[in-house]
């Protein structure tokens, strides 16, 4: 056991030895540095031999010796400086995280508590304590709650009121002619003359080119460049008001946006977005919802059921169940309880990106489309232009003539895939055939509103594909940045693809 000890002393010994000499070699390199009775020793021993020039040297010598070590004091003392600063960002960013969380909480206990009291004064109106059986029955078999109730006490108010308002509709035909590209002055036009709203033509030709590829589009951009009014125009424009949802932190599933049935008072609290969705099933007109700072809350959240219905292919399937069962007296397009989702209403989401806000998921980006407004529109001297009645069966028409008259060149398909190659072995990126279905939607509606391939092309690659370097530690790829801008001039041609590379050197600069 002793020469066992004895081998473990030395062994440790000459591991953490090696720990013990660097820091007595650090030591002894400071104690060096900083003494300057050796500075006046050696310069004792050398005085009598210099000469008048020969001393300025000297001088000159302890001059820079002086200005380096104060240089090293100064950048230890900024970088302690930074790193507290820093450190007291993440605490105050966390401060504030904790904070929105307490009051989303909070908002949760309110919400419940006016639940509670909504319970209590249905109680005072009108149940007595011997109906409790009746209504455990009820809850139990909504099937037979239904037979009993009567006709004028119906679970959805709402929309069996548009049932009435629409009973004796019939689907008009605006008998539309208008080109896409006619389309894109149309509205350039309504907006600036009706709502001195202005926008540049390449702004309302990517809005509606967008408008073919997904129905969930994305505004982003700095605050004041008019996200929410582009899509509040565009509602104005159609002759049908946009239906503004304002997210709120505290929306945590699909009942925010449609609403949710009251077992206590067999009621279903409906919302504005169901009434609109719910009336658009009417109608062949264009219909738009707005969710306003939709990234207040996680996206994915309380939109996620809509995301996968809306990319389910065949538009049948596009149902959303409101309520287990169905009743006698339900509005007339439910069916067993499940309302089929409109194809002809568009959803359309601004977001701002700052410490109030969640980061919106390459979930939701893939499936949506971004548009980002930075600038503002310059005033022009527009032509009065009235609202337009559209047919959405026309509108949709023309998106699909679009894209089989325009599809995408097998020259540019074969250039992306050879750029999707450079992505995937530079930054270790790829994206999907979902995106590439966007693609072949987007370019070509955007060609026949008055642009050309390239740009579309660059465009949708710019927001769709490179956005996904911001989740790369870019100080580790920034080196790679030129070699890709060369690569696109070489592959596309010098200058072509502008908002890749704008977009690429803006992120360059991060570092």
């Amino acid at each position: 056991m002793d020469t066992f000890l004895r081998f473990l002393y030395e062994f440790l010994g000459q591991f953490f030895g090696g720990f013990l000499t660097i820091a007595t070699a650090i030591a002894d390199a400071v104690m060096q540095i900083f003494d300057f009775r050796s500075y006046l020793k050696i310069l004792n021993f050398y005085k009598d031999d210099f000469n008048g020039a020969e001393w300025v040297f000297i001088v000159i010598a302890i001059i820079l010796m002086l200005l380096v070590v104060a240089g090293i004091i100064f950048l230890t003392v900024l970088l302690v400086k930074k790193y507290i600063r820093f450190r007291k960002t993440l605490v105050e960013q966390e401060e504030l995280l904790d904070e929105v969380a307490d009051l989303n909480n909070e908002v949760s206990t309110l919400v419940k508590e006016k639940e509670d009291i909504l319970a209590m004064k249905v109680s005072h109106l009108g149940l007595r304590p011997e109906e409790s059986d009746t209504l455990e029955v009820k809850k139990e078999n909504d099937s037979a709650a239904a037979e009993t109730v009567d006709e004028d006490d119906k679970r959805f108010a709402k929309l069996n009121n548009i049932d009435k308002e629409f009973a004796n509709y019939v689907i008009k035909n605006y008998n539309n002619t208008f080109t896409l590209q006619e389309l894109v002055e149309l509205f350039r036009n309504f907006a600036a003359s009706q709502l001195r709203l202005y926008y540049k033509s390449e702004m309302i030709r990517i809005f509606i080119a967008a408008l073919a590829s997904t129905k969930l589009i994305i505004l982003q951009g700095i605050s004041g460049t008019g996200k929410t009014s582009l899509a509040y125009a565009w509602g104005k424009f159609l002759k049908h008001d946009s239906c503004v949802a304002s997210v709120q932190p505290s929306w945590r599933d699909r009942t925010e946006l449609f609403g949710y049935f009251n077992e206590f008072t067999k009621k279903f609290n409906e919302t504005d977005v169901l009434k609109t969705i719910y009336e658009a099933g009417y109608t062949d007109d264009i219909f738009t919802v707005i969710l306003d700072e939709m990234n207040i809350a996680r996206v994915e959240y309380y939109f996620a059921e809509m995301l996968s219905i809306l990319e389910m292919p065949n538009q049948d399937e596009w149902l959303v169940e409101l309520v287990s069962s169905g009743w006698a007296n339900d509005p007339v397009k439910l069916n067993d309880g499940k309302l089929k989702i409109s194809p002809n209403v568009w959803y359309i989401g601004t977001i701002n990106n700052d410490d109030s806000t969640f980061m919106v998921t390459d979930k939701v980006y893939d499936r949506a489309m971004p548009i980002d407004i930075n600038d503002k529109g310059e005033v022009f001297e527009p032509i009065d232009t009235p609202a337009q009645d559209i047919n959405y069966s026309y509108l949709n028409k023309m998106f699909m003539n679009a894209m089989n008259e325009n599809q995408v060149s097998q020259d540019m398909l074969n250039k992306i895939e050879e750029m999707d190659n450079y992505v995937i072995k530079h930054f270790r990126i790829a994206f999907g055939n979902r995106i590439v279905a966007h693609m072949r939607k987007f370019v070509p509606v955007y060609v026949a509103c008055g642009g050309t391939e390239v740009n579309g092309v660059d465009y949708f690659i710019a927001r769709k594909i490179l956005r996904k370097f911001e989740q790369l530690n870019i100080s580790y790829i920034r080196d790679e940045i030129d070699g890709f801008i060369e690569f696109l001039d070489t592959t596309f041609g010098k200058g072509t693809m502008k908002e890749c590379e704008e977009y690429l050197l803006r992120l360059k600069k991060l570092t």
